[in-house]
């Protein structure tokens, strides 16, 4: 994981403010990343930080999907999703893909500020940093072998 991380930003309606507002209080630290984000989530973003946001499309559109292929490509490097566990999301089958492929691709995950905080204060937000591959022949070979 290089010093510049590739960081998806991803947050449910009722969940923007809280995300806006933590984003704005990491500012200094989010800048000099490359950041992804579900449409409206990137949007919002893009002003709070006056820089660029890849956006992709709205979550319940695909986003979270687009979101979840680059993760399989081993092109993001943490997420930072705060989701509602209050309320049903019409694209909840979405979300919890996501959710399962961020841990399935060992990539680090916060669902909250507090676990947000715990990542970007982390020392190793700001160094080079090779979390575990995950090791998945034996599910490749079932599949070449099925």
């Amino acid at each position: 994981m290089p010093t510049t991380k590739r960081i998806a930003l991803v947050a449910h309606d009722n969940m923007k403010p809280a995300l806006l507002a933590w984003i704005d209080t990491h500012k200094a630290h989010l800048r000099d990343q490359q950041l992804f984000a579900t449409g409206t989530t990137g949007k919002l973003i893009t002003k709070t930080l006056n820089s660029p946001v890849h956006c992709f499309e709205s979550g319940p559109l695909g986003g979270d999907q687009q979101i979840g292929a680059l993760i399989c490509e081993g092109g993001l490097d943490m997420m930072i999703f705060f989701w509602d566990p209050l309320e049903a999301q019409p694209h909840d089958p979405d979300v919890k893909a996501l959710l399962r492929l961020a841990a399935v691709w060992n990539i680090p995950m916060a669902c909250n500020e507090a676990t947000a905080d715990y990542l970007i204060k982390s020392p190793l937000f700001s160094e080079n940093y090779s979390p575990k591959a995950p090791d998945f022949s034996v599910y490749r070979a079932r599949k070449v072998g099925a």
